[in-house]
């Protein structure tokens, strides 16, 4: 049976201090909609992918993405650079 509740996954990337993204929260359920709600108050872009957010579940908060997932990261961190640069054109 299919886990209906809402998932949801923040991730945190320094590139001067980190090799990697990092998990910075993870939930379900309400608190998944707290971290969809705390994203959209401090205008932290949404990127809605289901298949990443059930691999970065699975994952600990503050544990580095693992390689595997640096290109599907990498993909949603482009996503969101383009966004930034239309916003600022």
């Amino acid at each position: 049976m299919m886990d209906k509740r809402k998932k949801a996954a923040a991730l945190t990337y320094d590139k001067l201090s980190q090799e990697a993204p990092r998990i910075s929260a993870i939930g379900k359920g309400k608190v998944a909609e707290k971290i969809i709600e705390k994203a959209k108050e401090h205008d932290v872009p949404i990127v809605e992918d289901p298949t990443l957010v059930e691999l970065l579940s699975e994952l600990d908060i503050n544990e580095t993405i693992p390689e595997e997932l640096y290109e599907a990261v990498a993909e949603v961190f482009a996503f969101i650079y383009r966004l930034d640069q239309q916003n600022t054109s």
